[in-house]
């Protein structure tokens, strides 16, 4: 069943409010969403695509845990949150959102890069609708 967002606003507070804050001199936030552009055109190249208009959207919770955990040792990240939504979405409807704290920038792109990669690649399974 669809699921309402966090507010990404309310996630920054609680997260200046950690106690691991006191490490991070940045955060960075991913708010993926359903898009009009079929993944196959996206990531392959493929011309013959019709524009997607919804999603079907599902993901294991021990394997998120497991990239959350994996995430959590590379070097400088303090803070972790994530959001993933669940169900039939609509074009425009977040699929998830990943908050990431840590000490400087390089640590904390490539840990957003690294997570967002861990979770779209081993923890979801989407399905696009034509």
């Amino acid at each position: 069943m669809k699921k309402a967002p966090p507010s990404i606003d309310q996630w920054l507070r609680e997260a200046k409010a950690d106690p691991a804050a006191k490490d991070c001199g940045m955060f960075l936030v991913h708010n993926g969403t359903v898009r009009q552009t079929a993944r196959a055109l996206v990531r392959q190249g493929a011309a013959d695509t019709l524009p997607v208009k919804g999603m079907d959207f599902s993901y294991d919770r021990e394997k998120l845990a497991a990239a959350i955990d994996r995430a959590y040792t590379l070097p400088g990240i303090h803070i972790i949150r994530v959001w993933l939504n669940e169900g039939q979405l609509s074009l425009g409807d977040d699929i998830m959102v990943v908050l990431i704290g840590g000490d400087i920038r390089p640590h904390v792109v490539d840990a957003l890069q690294f997570l967002v990669g861990e979770i779209k690649s081993h923890c979801v399974v989407e399905k696009e609708s034509y």
